[in-house]
């Protein structure tokens, strides 16, 4: 059993840069797998939501992250007034418009 292990073990020769660049090729394959299917579409899509926030305007119809459906009566910095039925209007953050169904003309 011993003379097999010892016959197993690595050798003391030239093969260890190449396991080194093989070992970095790896982690560099990895990493790109990572940037293309997880972080670049998450950026994009937080681009899309910005640009989202940006665009809105008064008349709109959206929903909130809460699921509260209304129209945007007014717009500030970082805020929106939105009505939910008639006379009964609340105030709500920019970032809780989660889907803007549609936009009146």
């Amino acid at each position: 059993m011993l003379q097999y292990l010892i016959t197993m073990a690595p050798q003391n020769g030239g093969g260890g840069s190449a396991n080194l660049i093989s070992t970095l090729i790896m982690f560099g394959a990895i990493f790109l797998i990572f940037y293309f299917m997880i972080i670049r579409p998450q950026q994009k899509r937080a681009k899309e939501r910005e640009k989202m926030l940006n665009a809105l305007e008064k008349g709109d119809k959206v929903v909130t992250s809460g699921g509260i459906h209304g129209t945007i009566a007014g717009l500030d910095e970082k805020t929106v007034l939105l009505q939910i039925a008639d006379n009964v209007k609340i105030k709500v953050d920019r970032s809780a418009i989660n889907i803007v169904e549609k936009k009146t003309s």
